[in-house]
């Protein structure tokens, strides 16, 4: 954990904003680490990002300057991964996802936060969606960013996408192992091994770090106790489907919480799910867009694409 903290403490000094990170301690004893960039600026609703599997706040960082120059921005590392805390969950898919939306609501009630414009990236968007569904006076527009876990499982196997090729290799190793067993197991090989199977981070945060950084957050990142990831694979059918799909809830978000879906052109996620999400919801707000030369993590393919069209909708709501 002591590496995670210096080698997210090297992200976050590229910040130009000022910020605020430290731990929100909830009332069943588990933190929730926090980062809070431009925090002086109280007047606008702030815009709260949620990661997805096996990241972290550090992934932000092409973003947090731009999406906080007119209002604060938060962003936190779920329970279970990063440097949060990382209990036990429910070994049930039901009873996970409601630790996981739970313990983010006891986050934004200690945080004081009254309402938000919430962001989530795969499983965060999944997540995301989940609490939009439980609380939904809370969310003033709901960000949906190649959300994980949305469509139900084709039956004709023709259907399927096919996940990506690193998620195979791990996969071809592991077995039904937790999913990235094979970092723990690896030791101190384990950076390495990010850099083998994920080299596209390394482009993508080109422009910040010339060296293994990126790799090494990563790394360090799930190295710790499998907590979150254990509890996403309850909750997983297999990598990219939900035992409890969200198409099959969507339509439980109250009709006036408006929805964007962004989807990277190139991504493996099923992009039809946001023209489905509008059938479902034929009397509220729902938009969806692909942004060109992206592929799963949009925000880092195309940074300063998906800031504008985030600033775009933040500053439709106030």
């Amino acid at each position: 954990m002591s590496h995670l903290k210096n080698v997210e403490a090297r992200i976050l000094q590229c910040l130009q904003n000022k910020f605020l990170a430290r731990y929100v301690s909830l009332p069943n004893q588990n933190k929730i680490w926090t980062v809070t960039v431009s925090p002086e600026l109280r007047d606008r609703t702030p815009l709260v990002m949620v990661h997805g599997f096996g990241g972290g706040v550090g992934l932000w960082i092409l973003n947090m300057d731009s999406l906080s120059a007119r209002r604060t921005l938060h962003t936190f590392d779920l329970l279970g991964f990063g440097r949060s805390s990382r209990p036990t969950f429910p070994r049930d898919p039901e009873g996970a996802e409601d630790e996981f939306v739970t313990s983010i609501e006891t986050w934004r009630e200690t945080m004081g936060i009254p309402s938000m414009i919430l962001l989530g990236h795969s499983l965060g968007g999944f997540l995301a969606t989940s609490y939009s569904i439980k609380y939904p006076e809370r969310v003033k527009h709901l960000i949906l960013v190649d959300p994980w876990g949305f469509p139900l499982r084709p039956t004709d196997p023709s259907e399927i996408r096919a996940p990506p090729t690193w998620f195979k290799a791990v996969v071809s190793v592991l077995g039904r192992s937790n999913p990235l067993a094979v970092l723990r197991v690896a030791g101190p090989w384990g950076p390495g091994l990010v850099q083998r199977f994920r080299p596209d981070f390394k482009r993508k945060f080109a422009d910040f770090f010339e060296d293994d950084t990126i790799s090494e957050y990563i790394y360090h990142c799930n190295a710790q106790n499998p907590s979150g990831e254990t509890a996403f694979k309850a909750m997983m059918e297999s990598f990219g489907w939900a035992r409890r799909p969200m198409l099959e809830r969507i339509h439980l978000i109250r009709k006036d919480v408006p929805i964007t879906m962004i989807y990277g052109a190139n991504t493996w996620i099923d992009t039809s799910t946001g023209k489905k999400v509008k059938m479902q919801r034929p009397d509220s707000y729902v938009r969806d867009m692909e942004i060109e030369g992206a592929s799963h993590h949009v925000y880092a393919d195309q940074p300063h694409i998906f800031n504008s069209v985030v600033e775009e909708i933040c500053d439709s709501v106030d």
